[in-house]
């Protein structure tokens, strides 16, 4: 397997408008410079300490995305170098982000995490609650996140169906969230089985993994 071919034939169907996160949770450096190497900047972890590591390893114009949930009580080990924090499904979230920033003197991009999915194992805010938030006076105050956008996991399902539907009702809340806040421009939503889809659907930004690197390891 070619890591290098593989995220070029990723590359070569996304288009330019849409950003490409080679999300690499669970490899190992060597595989994640292959990418590096190949021009991708841009990868994706779900553990906090995981992408610490790799940042303190890396080359340091990569641009490190935390996609995974997160623990507000790891921000402050990420705070220094993350780019964009994927998963934000709550206030408090976001002000701790906001907190920790700060000590940096930084600002951190941040997506509100929607949930689209029918499965209550994924998590996220209703549509209602990020309107809430965003015309909140106490998220006017935070100077050190900027929300920039939604980002939503569809049901893990085979129904192209429901998952075309889910990616829909997404782009849909966005436009409506866009109208509140006219920061918003990016719609996180599609992974390796079905980016394209949700390309098709308005996504701005698609997470893809195991299509450029294999599938995960989990048992090291």
């Amino acid at each position: 397997m070619s890591i290098t071919k593989n995220l070029q034939d990723i590359q070569s169907q996304v288009p330019e408008n849409v950003t490409l996160v080679a999300v690499s949770k669970t490899k190992p450096v060597s595989d994640i410079m292959q990418a590096y190497e190949a021009g991708q900047r841009i990868f994706g972890e779900n553990k906090i300490q995981d992408m610490v590591d790799k940042f303190d390893e890396m080359p340091k114009d990569i641009a490190w995305h935390m996609i995974g949930h997160v623990q507000r009580n790891k921000v402050k080990y990420m705070a220094h170098f993350v780019r964009l924090i994927h998963g934000v499904e709550n206030f408090k979230t976001l002000k701790e982000i906001n907190k920790q920033a700060a000590k940096h003197d930084r600002n951190i991009d941040c997506l509100l995490q929607i949930k689209i999915a029918s499965e209550d194992s994924k998590f996220g805010m209703t549509a209602a609650e990020a309107s809430e938030i965003l015309q909140s006076s106490e998220f006017s105050e935070l100077k050190n996140i900027t929300v920039i956008g939604v980002m939503g996991m569809a049901t893990f399902t085979e129904d192209q169906e429901q998952i075309r539907s889910e990616f829909q009702l997404l782009k849909s809340i966005f436009e409506d969230l866009k109208k509140v806040n006219h920061k918003l421009t990016t719609i996180s939503m599609g992974m390796s089985g079905d980016f394209k889809l949700a390309i098709n659907c308005g996504s701005t930004m698609v997470r893809v993994g195991s299509s450029i690197f294999g599938d995960r390891n989990y048992n090291n």
